[in-house]
């Protein structure tokens, strides 16, 4: 196991090191401070691999020596049997008899007299002892398993600390890359306001009108070379009434017929909206081909103002609690021409709008949401009642509250980009006459016509800033189908 110790100044700079050293995957073991630096140790994964499952062939997967070696004691030894004895040895000749001493053979003992031995006497054997003891349990085996088990425990933690370190790692990284895109952002409107000045007239325009800074932005790129302010203000205008969907007349409605739903959040004029509109059903088809079904049940009045406008009128209304209430009166109800709903108003953060959609979507009937949007709203709150309110589709959306809007930009800027279908403008609580058709030039116009004095007040140098945080416009999918061709 080669384990390696990095240090550093800070904890980016040793683990870049790390990586450099052993690559990505490599193990950390510790990361302390030492003396006012930073000490990593870390190991090399192909070593961990190795410690963790060694290979068959290794001396690690062989089963472990017994290494307990058990001394025998005189107490348990017993004599050897003794050697077979030897063949009598035939007498010497007498000239081996009358020898000197020092000419017998080394390894036999002295004799005095071989005539008075009737046999050789048998060699000096030392004896020789066995061990009887019973043997002994051999020592346990290695257990691999929990050394496999503690290995893996440690590279566990390991990498668990691995990742809390680049989890951090990588939060500076983004934060250091924001910082650089807004500084370069910065430098490149910088210049751009040097070079085309036109295009910085031009933004303020749209963003004193109540544009969102990336439908700006995306626009000023894609701004033809050579116009001045006037001509580009001009593309811009075109390009926006281009991109906003409209109702041309109210055959859709009023002659065709259906069920309609009218939902947003509270406060939006949905109540009076539905009146509005059951007027004009009125005018056209008579009382007797329109029915008005309301689901506002906690609202206290809620459903008394609408049925008030059922009495002028001459309608009635219906009042439903829930989806098996609204699917037996749409069923009552299928001969009208006209159906109208006027829902529970709710915040778009609300999970009861999922709800809501949900008994809309499967009550039986081909129910046609119509979006209020209130265009006293900031661009952020519209976009959030958008996306609650979707669900499977909406089939258009109505303007509310234009009278007290101080700009309509804001609302413009949805249509164009959630590719809403604009139907009525309401500017106003006289029922029928504060209901009109959408025309989108009149909107954009009236647009930049409202906040043209506040244009003057942002300063160039403020343009940088807006558009330093908007960072890559290709990832927005909404600027993608803006037509500008």
């Amino acid at each position: 196991m080669n384990v390696k110790k990095f240090t550093a100044a800070t904890s980016r700079e040793a683990l870049r090191k790390v990586r450099d050293a052993l690559g990505p995957d490599a193990v950390i073991l510790s990361n302390r401070p030492v003396d006012g630096v930073v000490e990593i140790l870390a190991l090399d994964n192909d070593d961990v691999a190795s410690l963790a499952s060694p290979a068959p062939e290794s001396e690690m997967a062989a089963p472990r020596p017994n290494l307990r070696i058990q001394e025998p004691s005189f107490d348990d030894l017993e004599p050897a049997p003794a050697p077979a004895p030897r063949p009598a040895a035939r007498p010497a000749p007498r000239a081996f008899q009358e020898a000197p001493a020092a000419r017998q053979p080394m390894d036999r003992q002295p004799m005095n007299s071989l005539y008075d031995m009737d046999e050789p006497a048998a060699p000096s054997v030392p004896p020789t002892y066995v061990n009887r003891r019973a043997p002994q349990p051999e020592a346990p085996a290695f257990d691999m398993a929990a050394m496999t088990a503690m290995m893996s425990a440690a590279i566990a933690q390991a990498k668990e600390s691995a990742a809390a370190e680049m989890h951090g790692m990588m939060n500076e990284i983004r934060a250091m890359r924001g910082m650089m895109e807004s500084q370069l952002a910065e430098l490149s409107w910088g210049t751009t306001q040097q070079r085309e000045p036109q295009k910085a007239a031009v933004l303020r325009e749209m963003l004193a009108a109540g544009f969102s800074a990336s439908l700006s932005r995306y626009l000023i790129d894609k701004l033809p070379a050579g116009k001045d302010a006037a001509e580009s203000l001009r593309w811009v205008k075109t390009v926006l009434a281009r991109n906003i969907t409209t109702m041309a007349d109210e055959d859709a409605i009023l002659d065709r017929g259906g069920v309609f739903a009218l939902v947003g959040p509270t406060g939006v004029g949905k109540t009076t909206t539905t009146a509005k509109l059951a007027a004009r059903c009125v005018m056209r088809h008579g009382p007797e081909k329109l029915a008005l079904i309301t689901t506002d049940a906690y609202r206290i009045g809620g459903h008394e103002q609408l049925r008030i406008y059922g009495k002028i009128l001459g309608v009635m209304v219906h009042s439903v609690k829930d989806e098996a209430d609204l699917r037996i009166a749409l069923k009552e109800l299928r001969n009208k021409h006209t159906v109208l709903i006027d829902t529970i108003g709710m915040s778009q953060r609300d999970q009861m709008v999922t709800e809501q959609v949900a008994m809309l979507t499967e009550s039986g009937a081909d129910v046609k949401r119509l979006l209020c949007l209130n265009a006293t709203s900031t661009n952020e709150t519209l976009n959030e009642v958008v996306r609650a309110y979707q669900g499977t589709g909406l089939a258009g959306a109505i303007m509310t509250k234009m009278d007290e809007a101080a700009s309509i930009g804001n609302v413009l800027d949805v249509l164009v980009r959630q590719k809403l279908n604009l139907h009525y403008i309401s500017n106003g609580q006289r029922v029928p006459e504060d209901l009109h058709l959408a025309d989108r030039a009149m909107l954009v116009d009236r647009a930049f016509r409202t906040k043209r004095d506040a244009a003057a007040q942002i300063a160039d140098a403020d343009l940088p800033l807006m558009m330093a945080g908007l960072g890559n416009l290709n990832n927005d999918r909404s600027l993608r189908e803006v037509y500008v061709g």
